[in-house]
């Protein structure tokens, strides 16, 4: 079972959308005053730490060397929102409201670990008949990252990187992403494609730790 951190910044009934199953369990630090030092106690002994949508990127930025730290150790942060402060390594976001949302659509990239197993990517691009509602921007990812989702015009829209620290980055352009969804149908794409993350860094985890063993 994965033990994740999860900042929040008073989004309201934010705990509805993570709530502890056999996946995982879940602590909530608030940002404000004094944020990088209950995160970094927070994090002591986490597995992933989780930046959902609409959070503050600003507290984020407060709080780099402590997310730096945690990935130097090995560890997962996983970011379902826009960054528009730099407290992300080597990978950048770019909101961009220039396209036509019509005109939206996204395709496979890389999918490594199964990650997109099961995820019925027409559900990520319409909500309710309209496209482009999953993300606002676009993510410049860094090298040899993994570019999981791509749009129409061939930009970043779900990261993974493997390569850049020790740990292990999942990134997405603005997407919210969560254990269940909206309407409360938790076979929906946004939430099988979380529960697919947290299955890879379960995996992950216990491979680390049967490596330790065997050391």
């Amino acid at each position: 079972m994965l033990t994740v951190v999860v900042v929040h910044n008073g989004i309201h009934e934010l705990e509805l959308m993570f709530q502890p199953t056999e996946a995982a369990t879940y602590t909530f630090v608030p940002t404000g005053p004094g944020f990088p030092e209950r995160l970094a106690a927070g994090l002591a002994n986490a597995d992933a730490l989780l930046v959902p949508n609409g959070s503050d990127h600003v507290a984020m930025l407060d709080a780099k060397d402590v997310v730096r730290e945690f990935l130097d150790a090995g560890k997962a942060v996983l970011c379902f929102d826009g960054w528009f402060t730099a407290w992300i390594p080597c990978n950048h976001w770019q909101m961009d409201n220039s396209r036509r949302t019509i005109e939206v659509r996204y395709q496979i990239g890389t999918a490594p670990h199964n990650l997109l197993d099961g995820v019925n990517i027409d559900e990520l691009i319409f909500n309710h008949g309209i496209s482009g509602w999953w993300a606002c921007g676009y993510i410049t990812p860094a090298a040899n990252a993994d570019v999981l989702l791509t749009d129409t015009w061939g930009r970043a829209m779900v990261v993974l990187d493997e390569a850049t620290t020790p740990g292990r980055m999942i990134l997405t352009s603005s997407g919210p992403l969560a254990d269940f969804s909206y309407d409360g149908n938790n076979a929906h794409a946004i939430a099988r494609l979380f529960r697919n993350f947290l299955a890879y860094l379960s995996q992950s985890k216990a491979n680390h730790e049967e490596r330790s063993i065997a050391v």
